[in-house]
């Protein structure tokens, strides 16, 4: 078998792209259909994205340690191809199942089987040095942005197209496409980049999901609880628009699904921007902790304006839509590179899947709750309750600067 001959952040940045661009494919029309077309609550629509991310929650930090003990590589290739196979399982369900239920179990496999990111941020943290991680973990966010430029967009265009009666069954389709696309690029071109040397001499005891064992040496570590708590709040804050923003398009600003889909474009447009290229100096420039603070007011005032944008027009929303995107391509890849300078050298993947553990249980309880108060309290709410929630969160960053100093454990 023909593999790379050394392991880089262009691999695993194109692995990710990929992964991101078949889901970004489902987000201007599954949380519509299942409401309109299934005939659910806008509550329960909202749920198909709170299952998915449950699913991650559970299992990001077993493949992060599964891959400290294996190596990243298979982790990855399994996680990239049971992922191709739930899309397209999503696609039956939405076409020819009829069941709103076939919907949450192809959303629970996929959660399950693309709960690969501390994976793959530990692959970023093995290839960098501690003063290029900043810049390593904004690719993935990079990758996220890239994939919510061209995969709502696509998928808004692709849900046009019906299937008895059903729109978005071809944008799974076509997302279950790039997943076997991806799963071959990752079989042939993506190397390892955990020598065995440096893997987990501790063996993995359990897969149970929920390991209190390595989150209690994970938050050991000075700095890594605060910052995993603070991104806990920003990530609920911010996940509240999830699934919801498509029924606030729709029944406040009379937006299809194309419309949708070009909006998530330019949030995706201007998240890859700041993290491909505007985080590096940015990083070099200042410590972690005011980058965080800085990106969460961004956050915070742009959900305030998103809630008044029935008020004020559509200009509103997009330009919000637009500083949302800015500020929290700040936060993201700020916030790993603070936790990944204070993890273990041996156990990066685990103390990263911690995070992203935790960051998934954020993005069940984020979606649940807007689409809660969007159908029994307002349209705007969850946009309000995001921009108290960013307030707190910045409250818990204001400690940060007395342990942002730790001398980082990984690996140069």
């Amino acid at each position: 078998m023909v593999r790379s001959a050394k392991p880089g952040l262009g691999a695993i940045f194109l692995t990710v792209l990929l992964d991101l661009l078949g889901f970004g494919l489902v987000i201007p029309f599954l949380a519509e259909e299942a409401r309109d077309n299934f005939h659910t609550s806008a509550f329960v629509g909202a749920l198909l994205g709170a299952i998915y991310s449950l699913m991650q929650f559970l299992f990001v930090p077993v493949w992060g340690r599964v891959s400290d003990r294996i190596g990243r590589r298979p982790v990855l290739v399994w996680s990239i191809a049971a992922g191709a196979l739930s899309m397209g399982g999503l696609g039956v369900g939405i076409a020819y199942g009829g069941s709103v239920a076939w919907l949450f179990v192809a959303r629970a496999f996929s959660g399950i089987a693309t709960a690969n990111l501390g994976t793959a941020t530990a692959y970023i943290a093995d290839v960098t040095k501690p003063e290029d991680r900043a810049r390593g973990m904004g690719l993935i966010g990079m990758a996220f942005g890239l994939g919510f430029i061209l995969g709502p967009g696509v998928g808004g265009v692709l849900a046009k197209i019906t299937v008895n009666g059903h729109m978005g069954p071809v944008a799974c389709f076509a997302a279950a496409g790039l997943g076997v696309v991806n799963f071959v690029w990752a079989l042939f071109g993506l190397a390892e980049s955990l020598p065995e040397e440096h893997r987990a001499t501790r063996p993995v005891r359990s897969l149970s999901p929920l390991n209190l064992d390595a989150a209690r040496r994970a938050f050991a570590r000075p700095g890594v609880a605060r910052a995993v708590a603070a991104n806990f709040l920003i990530i609920v804050s911010f996940t509240n628009l999830d699934q919801t923003f498509r029924y606030f398009n729709k029944d406040i600003f009379g937006m299809d699904q194309i419309a949708t889909g070009v909006l998530f474009a330019l949030v995706g447009l201007t998240a890859a921007a700041v993290q491909g290229g505007l985080i590096r100096p940015l990083a070099k420039r200042y410590p972690e902790p005011p980058l965080i603070r800085a990106g969460v007011i961004i956050q915070a005032i742009a959900f305030a304006a998103i809630a008044a944008s029935p008020w004020a027009g559509k200009w509103l929303l997009f330009g919000a839509s637009v500083l949302l995107a800015a500020g929290n391509g700040i936060t993201q890849p700020t916030v790993s590179a603070f936790i990944s300078k204070r993890a273990d050298a041996r156990e990066q993947g685990a103390t990263l899947g911690t995070n992203q553990s935790m960051a998934s249980l954020a993005r069940v309880i984020g979606p649940t709750f807007g689409g809660f108060v969007y159908g029994n309290i307002a349209p705007s709410a969850p946009y309000v309750a995001a921009a108290i929630g960013m307030v707190v969160a910045l409250l818990v960053t204001t400690g940060m600067e007395a342990q942002s100093s730790v001398p980082s454990s990984a690996p140069a």
